[in-house]
């Protein structure tokens, strides 16, 4: 496969694409702590990005040695998905609720972020049927580019909740919780029609 333009141009529409669900959850992140560093900021982009890159990579994989067993898997990706957000967003709407001041405030831990990385991510798994025709390197090289353009989405989703946290202040937890809990039952929905 060559690395037209036409390449690059898909590979950055599918990162647009793949990357909305956790844009939504970095808005939620910057919400729920609206004092985090720069640093944790890009720690949370950047293990949003990986997943994106991981995942159609493991997708492609699964196309080029064992399709059927992963075909086996694909109907119960949209239920993980709301699982996954619907308990993390269902915890962030019970701390909002009780009312937690912002001192107080609850850190998003590693093991949410992991879960939320791959709530997000798990719908670019069928990415790897779409890039299936494509060689190794092009596979890796339209990962790469996902990712990037993940980091970036996720690292403005992030600003925007951090924004907004603040001047939200106690129902910042709230509308977070919400939003997870939406954005879980969106794909969920378009992946079951």
């Amino acid at each position: 496969m060559i690395l037209n333009p036409v390449f690059y141009i898909n590979s950055i529409f599918l990162g647009i694409g793949l990357a909305m669900d956790a844009f939504s959850v970095s808005l939620a992140n910057g919400l729920h702590e609206p004092r985090m560093c720069q640093k944790k900021m890009a720690g949370i982009a950047g293990v949003f990005a990986g997943f994106q890159a991981l995942m159609p990579m493991i997708g492609w994989l699964c196309v080029h040695t064992f399709v059927q067993y992963f075909a086996a898997f694909e109907p119960l990706i949209p239920w993980i998905a709301l699982i996954l957000l619907a308990c993390i967003g269902g915890k962030m709407i019970i701390d909002g609720i009780r009312g937690d001041d912002g001192d107080n405030q609850v850190k998003l831990g590693i093991g949410a972020l992991l879960l939320q990385g791959i709530a997000t991510s798990i719908d670019a798994l069928s990415v790897g049927f779409t890039i299936a025709d494509y060689n190794g390197p092009a596979a890796l090289a339209a990962a790469l580019i996902i990712a990037a353009v993940t980091f970036l989405i996720c690292m403005a989703g992030l600003k925007l909740g951090k924004r907004f946290g603040t001047w939200l202040a106690d129902r910042a937890q709230i509308i977070g919780g919400i939003i997870l809990i939406l954005v879980g039952l969106e794909i969920f929905i378009t992946g079951i029609l």
